[in-house]
C-alpha cells in the first residue's frame, strides 16, 4: 500500500503500517450510547417511506439509503482517521457519527461497542498497511533490494502529512497494559511483520535469516518511533545504511573449522 495517511496502515507498522485483532476488552467511550440513556437518533421524515433515517452527524437528515456495507465503511474510514490522528481513548462514538455521516442508531448497527470498532480499525490498519508495505518491496528485482526497499517505503510513509507514529504502537501505549485484546493485535501485527522480513532475509541469502529478521525489526521499530518523536535525522536512510551493512555481514560464509 502506498504509505499509510491518518487514513493508510498507509500501512504499518506503517501502512502506510499495520494490521490487528483486538477481540473486545476495556476501551473507555466517551461518546454518547443509547442504551445508558444518550441521545435520541434523528429519523428522517421520510423513513417510513423508504428513506434511510441516516443523519449528516448534525441533526439534519440525509435523502438515500445507506445500506449496511456503506455504513460500515464510512464508519470505518472515519474511526481510522480519528484514532490515527487523535488517539482511541480521546474519541468518542458521537464524534465518530458525525464524520461519517451516520445515524447514532446505524453506528452502534454496524460496530456494537466501541470495542468492536477498535478491533476492526487495528484490523483494518493492518491490512492496507501490510499490502501497502508488499506491493512496494515487489518492486525491487533483487532478493537484496528487496531488503532495502522496506526502509524506502518507511522513507516515504514518514514523508506523509498526516503521519503520527505506528498505529499499534500509539494503541499498545494507550490500552496494552489494561486490554489485552489490544496488546494482541499489536503484537500479532509486529510478529508479521518479522515473518516478512524473516523471509526477505533467507530469500537474501543470509546465513541466520531469524537472526538478521530480528536485526531488522528494531531497525524498523527504531526508524519509525524517531521519525515520530523528530528525535533523528533521515532516521529511514539511516536505519538502511545499517540493514545494508548487516546484510553484508549476514551473507558472509562462516568460517571454516578444521
Amino acid at each position: 500500500m502506498a504509505p499509510q495517511s491518518a487514513g493508510t496502515a498507509r500501512g504499518g507498522s506503517a501502512d502506510t503500517d499495520g494490521t490487528d485483532t483486538a477481540r473486545g476488552g476495556p476501551v473507555h467511550d466517551r461518546g454518547t450510547d443509547p442504551a445508558r440513556g444518550g441521545s435520541k437518533v434523528v429519523r428522517h421524515a421520510d423513513a417510513g417511506r423508504g428513506g434511510s433515517g441516516d443523519t449528516d452527524g448534525t441533526g439534519t437528515a440525509r435523502r438515500g439509503r445507506i445500506d449496511g456495507d456503506e455504513a460500515r465503511r464510512r464508519i470505518l474510514d472515519a474511526a481510522e482517521r480519528l484514532f490515527y490522528a487523535q488517539g482511541i481513548q480521546a474519541v468518542g462514538m458521537d464524534q465518530i457519527r458525525d464524520a461519517a455521516g451516520v445515524s447514532l442508531k446505524r453506528l452502534y448497527q454496524s460496530y456494537p461497542s466501541k470495542d468492536a470498532l477498535v478491533e476492526a480499525y487495528l484490523e483494518h490498519r493492518d491490512r492496507r498497511w501490510t499490502r501497502s508495505l508488499d506491493e512496494h518491496v515487489a518492486r525491487a528485482a533483487a532478493p537484496g533490494d528487496r531488503v532495502t526497499a522496506v526502509f524506502g517505503f518507511l522513507a516515504e510513509w514518514f514523508g506523509t502529512a498526516d503521519f503520527r507514529g505506528c498505529s499499534f504502537i500509539n494503541a499498545f501505549g494507550e490500552l496494552g497494559p489494561t486490554s489485552p485484546p489490544v496488546a494482541a493485535a499489536a503484537r500479532a501485527h509486529k510478529n508479521g511483520l518479522r515473518e516478512r522480513l524473516g523471509t526477505l532475509a533467507a530469500e537474501a541469502g543470509a546465513a541466520d535469516p531469524d537472526a538478521l529478521a530480528d536485526q531488522l525489526l528494531l531497525l524498523v521499530e527504531g526508524a519509525i518511533v524517531a521519525a515520530a518523536m523528530g528525535t533523528a535525522t533521515g532516521p529511514a536512510e539511516r536505519a538502511r545504511s545499517a540493514a545494508l551493512a548487516l546484510l553484508s555481514a549476514a551473507r558472509r560464509p562462516a568460517p571454516s573449522r578444521r
